[in-house]
């Protein structure tokens, strides 16, 4: 069934080739095509376009309707060709008349685009905490092993002394950076493009601030032909924020990949959560590091192929969006997974100490020698030529003990500046208005 058809039956290849994987995909916004219809359904009797008698009809088949989702007792028959289709088919089959009356004043293409909002804020709100729980977890590594010193690399060669404190904390940071982009994604996504219909309006006079409110929007998508333009542009913002948060994940699952190796040693996890070899019974392989490096980078080029995929299109609706869906859907359920993930491995970490009292680390301690000569009253290039003698000739005696106190250092790592800052970004979300509406919405 096609809500669109007419008299004409498609042809059955191109009706595969167009369906495509909707009726897979389009599962995930069942629950909030019904929130949508519901708001809609709330403004069309508000206007006089629907009966108060048949607003209590479809409001309480609806919301029948969204319980049996939240039960995963909803499927898209094989003959039904999207998620629009099968709810107002629902609706029609349970209800009657009211139940085709529900259209009014929308096309696919609003419904689509406000259902595919209403999905990307809920999916940005998992990504939001599971981004939440990772950082405190680093957080409370960095804490812990603040005073375990670990090499600093530059070019991976030994550069100066570093600390487990500084590197957990690094990571933290970035995702406070990270969330900003976050955050950017959430308030594109956070506008109402209901009431835009096919891209130009409509003429019933429609309520759009009052849907808007309903479904717990923070504003609108005032321009009905940039409403639809939104399409792709969405999708590409929130890939980008989601490829923020996959590049630190992945340069993460990097640095731990490196840092089990023999030739590091720094850190280890229990046995059972590594992998053996077929062959070399000692191995303990960073499997789920590497799959979270490989599924991060992949996330990375998410950007990129939605605007491969849009870059060249008019204004208007075209057919080309709809296939958005399979690029972006398993990108979203995968950096969740690799989030829960990370902080599940992290909270199993061993870290090792001792690590620089190994003779190979002396000349670390470089830079603190030559910093030493200058509190002195040495001239900074004589001590450096002084220290690089001393090393050429096999004479360099490191001081090990590090004096770091300025912000963000070894000594003073800022770690409540750090939450400070990602505290007042997670805030600016404000879930919990949105869960007000919706909430209020679905209410018996």
């Amino acid at each position: 069934m096609k809500i669109w058809q007419k008299n004409t039956d498609v042809n059955a290849f191109v009706d595969h080739f167009t369906v495509g994987k909707d009726r897979e995909l389009d599962l995930q916004l069942a629950a909030f095509d019904v929130l949508g219809s519901l708001a809609h359904t709330r403004m069309l009797e508000s206007v006089k376009l629907l009966s108060s008698d048949d607003l209590v009809l479809i409001q309480n088949e609806l919301k029948n309707l969204y319980q049996e989702i939240q039960k995963g007792n909803f499927h898209i028959s094989e003959n039904v060709e999207d998620v629009h289709s099968q709810v107002e088919f629902h609706l029609t089959q349970r209800i009657g008349e009211a139940g085709k009356k529900i259209h009014s004043g929308r096309s696919r293409n609003d419904q689509v685009l406000v259902d595919l909002k209403l999905f990307f804020r809920d999916e940005i709100e998992k990504l939001t905490l599971n981004t939440a729980s990772l950082f405190d977890r680093l957080l409370k590594l960095s804490e812990a092993h603040k005073l375990v010193l670990l090499p600093g690399y530059t070019h991976l060669q030994i550069a100066m002394p570093s600390s487990f404190g500084l590197w957990f904390g690094a990571y933290a940071e970035s995702l406070s950076d990270d969330l900003q982009m976050l955050l950017a994604a959430w308030k594109v996504c956070n506008k109402n493009p209901l009431g835009s219909a096919a891209g130009y309006g409509s003429s019933f006079p429609l309520n759009r601030r009052m849907t808007t409110e309903l479904l717990g929007f923070d504003d609108l998508n005032y321009n009905v032909v940039y409403a639809q333009m939104g399409r792709g542009k969405t999708e590409r913002i929130l890939a980008q924020g989601m490829s923020t948060v996959a590049a630190t994940l992945a340069k993460l699952a990097m640095d731990v990949c490196l840092y089990m190796s023999q030739n590091f040693g720094f850190i280890s996890f229990p046995d059972e959560l590594t992998t053996g070899s077929s062959i070399m019974p000692h191995k303990k392989n960073p499997d789920v590091f590497e799959l979270i490096r490989s599924r991060c980078n992949k996330i990375q080029a998410l950007p990129n192929e939605i605007a491969m995929m849009t870059t060249n299109l008019p204004s208007g609706y075209h057919r080309d969006l709809q296939l958005l869906k399979e690029n972006l859907f398993p990108a979203l359920t995968s950096l969740n997974e690799c989030l829960v993930m990370a902080e599940f491995m992290l909270e199993n970490i061993c870290v090792r100490e001792g690590i620089l009292d190994d003779p190979k680390y002396d000349y670390l301690f470089s830079v603190e020698v030559v910093n030493n000569e200058v509190l002195r009253g040495v001239p900074f290039r004589e001590a450096y030529k002084n220290v690089g003698m001393a090393i050429e000739k096999g004479e360099f005696i490191p001081s090990k003990i590090v004096h770091h106190t300025h912000e963000g250092s070894i000594g003073n790592l800022c770690n409540t500046e750090i939450e400070r800052s990602f505290k007042e970004v997670l805030l600016q979300f404000n879930f919990e208005k949105v869960h007000l509406a919706l909430n209020r919405l679905v209410a018996p």
